[in-house]
């Protein structure tokens, strides 16, 4: 009983295992960093990839192939899924499309998402093509998931824990 008591005593001036505590304590911030430099990366290169789309997509507006074949908005928005890659799921890639006779008839405010109680989104996005020599604003966007939303505040900017990812295509179009 009288050397447990005495092992205890000598703990306190131990310094063999000073080392691993302090690697302890500096390895859990360091790879929280790390991993929110990584999930940053990921959803930058995610966000460059959507812009992709929406500049490839918005070609066919531009020069009018998509007016002249009347393509719906399921259509349209099929056309834009097949050019975005794997990254994404198609079911969740969203599409809005204005268009106006001038620049300050289209609206260019940033897009509200709204959801309903199973976090699914309710907005109903327009889909006006105009006619030759308008301006059109093509919106893609796209709810990326965020792991570990709590453990990085700013990250996810949805009521959901999800990124919202926007890539916007403004131009006037072709005559036709």
């Amino acid at each position: 009983m009288r050397s447990a008591f005495r092992r205890l005593l000598t703990l306190k001036r131990d310094e063999r295992a000073a080392t691993a505590v302090e690697f302890a304590l500096l390895i859990t911030p360091l790879v929280a960093l790390i991993l929110a430099s990584l999930q940053l990366s990921i959803i930058f290169f995610a966000g460059q990839q959507l812009q992709s789309v929406a500049m490839a997509s918005s070609r066919e507006l531009m020069t009018g192939t998509a007016q002249q074949a009347s393509e719906t908005k399921a259509q349209y928005h099929a056309d834009v899924c097949a050019k975005a890659s794997t990254l994404f799921s198609c079911s969740n890639i969203m599409v809005d499309v204005e268009s106006g006779s001038t620049y300050n008839a289209i609206s260019t405010t940033p897009i509200t998402i709204t959801y309903d109680a199973h976090g699914n989104v309710t907005n109903n996005f327009s889909y006006s093509t105009g006619n030759p020599g308008d301006i059109i604003i093509l919106r893609v966007m796209y709810n990326w998931p965020v792991v570990g939303g709590g453990l990085l505040p700013g990250l996810a900017d949805q009521s959901n824990g999800n990124h919202l990812l926007v890539a916007t295509s403004v131009f006037k179009t072709e005559p036709y």
